[in-house]
């Protein structure tokens, strides 16, 4: 079914809420604010994606929520999403970073910064093909960072297991235990759920974020080289629950809101995601 979906799954009295966002296409983009040179766009394969750059050269631009998502317990959350880096210039740049930061919907430098340089308070997962040097902290043009407050220079990196610009599917898990204080990444080119983390990385977020209230969404960026860095689906839960199975159908219960408030008549328990 090719709809977006901001799906509220509880109400009380309380400002709090349990939130769901979960987009298995883009033909809609209710709920997020596309910036820079961000755009929707139907890829080779006939599906609505999120163009977040396009391959062109010197282009910056982030998609994220439209208004901040309150995270759950110290700021704990989990995100699946499938992306895919294709149509290639002079190598492929630069990559795609996804993001939960506290500022606004904007973005960040290009080229090498990906679109994430210099945005405070976040923290950043890096999918990077392209080799800045050491000074950047890149090992390779093949990377996974966990980058921190807009720095690209990652807190934990690794060569990445897949080839991120070959053109094929890639789907990437990041997952936040607010209670533990673990950031992990899995990455896979199915949407099989690896047992084992490829980057796990022990920090405080409550304190780098400085506020559960959140955006939350993807940067990229291009410089002398490009290409087309595409989201092709993502799920979003404001709480620490990880993300197995396949995409889901947007449930009969959920309810469209703005600004996070009810805009549907009723509302239901939160009923688990089946993915």
């Amino acid at each position: 079914m090719r709809v977006a979906i901001i799906a509220l799954a509880a109400i009380s009295a309380t400002p709090a809420s349990a939130l769901s966002l979960v987009y298995n296409d883009f033909s809609n983009t209710s709920g997020l604010s596309l910036n820079g040179q961000s755009s929707t766009a139907v890829d080779a394969a006939g599906r609505d994606v999120l163009r977040v750059t396009r391959s062109a050269y010197n282009q910056s631009g982030s998609v994220f929520s439209t208004t901040p998502v309150t995270l759950g317990a110290d700021v704990s959350f989990s995100t699946r999403f499938t992306f895919n880096f294709n149509t290639p210039l002079g190598g492929g740049a630069d990559g795609l970073v996804f993001v939960v930061q506290t500022n606004s919907n904007d973005v960040g430098g290009y080229g090498g910064g990906i679109g994430y340089q210099g945005v405070p308070n976040s923290v950043g997962i890096e999918f990077d093909t392209w080799d800045n040097g050491q000074g950047w902290g890149d090992p390779d043009a093949n990377h996974v960072g966990i980058d921190l407050n807009g720095n690209i220079s990652s807190v934990k990196v690794i060569t990445s297991p897949f080839t991120l610009d070959e053109g094929g599917d890639l789907t990437a898990w990041v997952d936040y235990n607010g209670a533990t204080k673990l950031l992990e990444v899995r990455l896979a080119n199915s949407l099989t759920r690896p047992a084992e983390a490829l980057l796990s990385y022990s920090v405080d977020l409550v304190s780098v974020l400085g506020t559960p209230d959140a955006f939350v969404g993807f940067t990229s960026g291009t410089g002398s080289a490009a290409a087309n860095h595409d989201v092709i689906s993502w799920i979003f839960n404001d709480d620490y629950k990880p993300i197995v199975g396949g995409v889901p159908e947007p449930a009969t219960w959920a309810m469209l809101i703005a600004g996070f408030g009810l805009v549907g008549a009723a509302a239901r328990r939160r009923r688990a995601l089946s993915a």
